[in-house]
C-alpha cells in the first residue's frame, strides 16, 4: 500500500536549494527557501548551529558558506543544508535518489 511518510518526507519543514545540486557551492550563487506546511508567520533561520535571525521572507541569496537551516512556525527545523567554499566539487541532483536510478555528475571547480 502507499506509505504516507517516506524518511525523506517525515519533515514537514524542507529547506530547497537552488540551483539544485548538492554539496551546494558558493560560487553557485545559492539561494535557499523554506517551506513548511504550519501556519503563516516569520522564518527563523540558522547558521552553523547558531540562531542567525528571523525574516518575513523565506528565501536568500547565500553570502557565506556554512551549515544553514530553518525554522517555520507550525513545522519546525528544516534538515540541514551545507554551501561549501571548496575549489573542486562532485555534485549530485538536490532530490531523493533511489538505487537503480540514472544519475548526472558534475564535478566542478
Amino acid at each position: 500500500g502507499w506509505c504516507p511518510l517516506s524518511p525523506a518526507g517525515a519533515q514537514t519543514t524542507q529547506l530547497l536549494v537552488e540551483p539544485p545540486w548538492r554539496p551546494a557551492v558558493l560560487w553557485d550563487r545559492v539561494t535557499l527557501t523554506c517551506q513548511g506546511s504550519g501556519t503563516a508567520g516569520a522564518t527563523t533561520w540558522y547558521k552553523d548551529g547558531q540562531r542567525w535571525g528571523q525574516s518575513s521572507h523565506n528565501h536568500f541569496l547565500v553570502t557565506k558558506s556554512g551549515t544553514y537551516t530553518c525554522d517555520r512556525p507550525g513545522s519546525g527545523l528544516s534538515p540541514l543544508v551545507r554551501i561549501s567554499n571548496g575549489p573542486l566539487v562532485l555534485q549530485v541532483p538536490a532530490r531523493e535518489l533511489l538505487e537503480g536510478d540514472t544519475v548526472t555528475l558534475r564535478c566542478r571547480r
